[in-house]
């Protein structure tokens, strides 16, 4: 455990120290110094070790609070490396690690459904969303999702789960019981006029006679 923690604080030295290089570069040192230290820190990151020390650190609650409070520097400081070709290359490169992948996402899960029920009370996404669901070929992809066996698999199992829940059965039964006195009473109804039918004919014979 400690030897991730130990790489993570040697690349916050190392970023300090290309800090620290930048500040030199403006005062005209050397950019190959700059340059250097980054491409340190990069290899660093791309190592298995470099890999768990950022997962553990995502993980960590005391630096998802830091992580909030800097916000605004990280995704500005965020933003600008992924417009370069080499910073979309270097995250393209992390998030095909499938642990880095799953790390990252476990770390962000809350902040993601938060935004994705932001999301859906939003007017211009619910908008897009319909647009999208409005193409064929997304109709087509969709019907073919759901006819898989997966997730035909996993349907099933919300369904049986759902049919379990007391609420459910409350009112499955109570809609069964209302049908039937729906079909009683038709029934009733449908005998009554039919035998006063006959009653009448009956009447109208005797008195013909």
């Amino acid at each position: 455990m400690k030897k991730p923690w130990m790489l993570f604080l040697l690349f916050c030295s190392l970023l300090l120290s290309s800090s620290g290089c930048a500040q030199k570069e403006a005062q005209g040192s050397s950019q190959m110094d700059y340059e250097a230290t980054k491409k340190m820190l990069v290899d660093i990151l791309k190592t298995e070790d470099g890999k768990k020390a950022m997962m553990e650190v995502l993980s960590d609650e005391k630096m998802k609070q830091q992580l909030l409070m800097d916000s605004d520097v990280i995704k500005k400081t965020i933003e600008e490396q992924m417009l370069t070709e080499k910073g979309k290359k270097f995250w393209t490169e992390l998030f095909k690690d499938p642990k880095f992948a799953a790390a990252y996402a476990k770390s962000m899960k809350k902040e993601h459904e938060k935004l994705m029920k932001d999301l859906m009370k939003d007017p211009d996404y619910q908008a897009a969303v319909m647009k999208i669901m409005q193409n064929p070929k997304m109709g087509e992809k969709l019907l073919e999702l759901v006819n898989s066996q997966p997730v035909r698999k996993e349907m099933k199992k919300v369904m049986l789960e759902t049919f379990e829940s007391p609420i459910v059965k409350a009112q499955i039964s109570e809609m069964l019981k209302k049908a039937a006195h729906e079909e009683i009473d038709e029934a009733v109804s449908k005998k009554g006029g039919g035998g006063g039918g006959e009653e009448q004919k009956a009447q109208e014979s005797s008195t013909t006679q």
